[in-house]
């Protein structure tokens, strides 16, 4: 299992760093050379590919070699796209003079970034023992936050001493780590049945068909999800006010605070092992709520630095332990046949509930006031954790006879893991 998440691990981490470059680091060197915050947010769009993934989830869920491994051959595909799309930033030594062609390569490489993370997640759900779907989501959401400190941050510190041929040298490097793990990976035999393209495709709308599905999905996930996404989109612009530059602002959100999400994502996958699901939720959710509170100043146009860095890490760590259950819950919905497409739409309707909250957020806060719509996202949360609870109560997870073992061993009917029927005694 240690071999099996120290895999996972790498193949997480090296996804995100050029995601991490693009969103934090290529923004900050784009805006040094002048280009237009118009221009940066054309830039962010690229973004948009993650959430919509699902439309194509089920494709590598139908094929893949047998002979390399369902999935580790759709890995070495997409594994090496990350690193010719890296290198194909090379001969742009001033981006800003090459916007066109810099972001089709940044759309390229979220793309395949998004492509290799249903792959990912597939090998996750077949691979990973019960006990380790904490670890193994921890892990995932924690490599999220080092992909930005070190595509965002340590690739920016390594442009402003040694120029962008050395920046893009470091993060093709680091991303060629996933490469060598991919071509050492020996995914085991899979002897089950492979979904048909059919199959596949409407698991895009069984999978909330399960017993608690539907209340999950369009219930607890939306909750928490808009809560937490109205308050975080508060702060940038809550920031710009109360007179904060933009190199502070890009630094704090994007590298300081991502140090504690990254040691709160592994606590956090720890503990939905040791306390259950619904202890980490109730503990996420009251994270959130005092982390919010905390923000409150921010809100009323009070920065001070130490304080609200302070409260900021407190606010990413909170999140970061709300993101690390609701994956783990999205995990046990996943089915081993078609755990690529399952895991991806159910994760990715989170994303589109954080980018619907933004943009509710940030347009009632107009209106309102960014204080009223913080205090209305506590109250979302809190409803969010009351419904989860109930959720975990009535469909608690069950654990599966065959989750972990080899792929080769486990059976189409026997692997999928289904949460267990009403009345249930809750595991939390």
């Amino acid at each position: 299992m240690k071999g099996r998440l120290g895999t996972l691990t790498a193949l997480y981490v090296t996804q995100y760093l050029g995601v991490g470059f693009i969103t934090v680091g290529l923004t900050a060197i784009l805006r040094d050379g002048g280009t237009s915050l118009d221009t940066l947010a054309l830039l962010q769009i690229v973004g948009l590919i993650w959430p919509i993934k699902f439309l194509w989830a089920p494709i590598l869920d139908r094929y893949g070699s047998r002979h390399r491994g369902h999935y580790r051959s759709w890995l070495l595909v997409l594994q090496s796209a990350l690193v010719l799309a890296l290198l194909a930033l090379l001969p742009f030594a001033s981006p800003a003079d090459a916007l066109g062609p810099i972001v089709a390569i940044c759309a390229a490489y979220v793309f395949f970034s998004a492509t290799q993370d249903i792959a990912v997640d597939a090998v996750a759900v077949r691979m990973l023992a019960e006990s380790a779907r904490g670890t193994g989501n921890g892990i995932q959401v924690a490599a999220s936050y080092l992909g930005n400190l070190l595509g965002g941050g340590a690739c920016v510190l390594v442009y402003d001493q040694f120029g962008w041929a050395s920046a893009i040298g470091l993060l093709v490097a680091m991303t060629a780590v996933g490469l060598v793990v991919v071509w050492r990976f020996r995914e085991p035999p899979r002897t089950d049945r492979v979904a048909r393209i059919g199959t596949a495709y409407r698991a895009l709308r069984s999978v909330v068909g399960q017993p608690g599905g539907r209340w999950w999905t369009v219930g607890v996930e939306p909750l928490d999800y808009v809560g937490a996404g109205m308050a975080y989109a508060l702060v940038t612009p809550a920031l710009v006010d109360a007179g904060w530059s933009l190199g502070r602002i890009g630094v704090v959100t994007g590298v300081v605070t991502s140090a504690p999400a990254i040691v709160a994502g592994l606590v956090a996958g720890l503990g939905v092992g040791r306390f259950g699901r619904g202890g980490v939720l109730v503990a996420g959710g009251l994270a959130l709520t005092v982390s919010t509170l905390l923000l409150l100043p921010l809100m009323n146009g009070q920065a001070p630095l130490g304080g609200t860095v302070a409260a900021l890490c407190c606010f990413m760590v909170a999140y970061t332990i709300a993101n690390v259950v609701l994956y783990t819950v999205n995990m046990d919905y996943s089915r081993p046949d078609t755990g690529g497409t399952d895991f991806t739409v159910l994760s990715s309707f989170g994303l589109v509930c954080s980018f619907v909250a933004s943009s509710i957020g940030l347009a009632a806060a107009e209106r309102v006031g960014y204080p009223a719509v913080a205090v209305a996202a506590i109250v979302l949360v809190a409803a969010g954790v009351v419904l989860g609870l109930a959720h975990q109560r009535r469909f608690p997870h069950r654990p599966s006879p065959t989750a972990g073992l080899p792929v080769g061993r486990s059976t189409p009917d026997a692997a999928v893991e289904r949460p267990a029927a009403d009345g249930a005694k809750a595991v939390a």
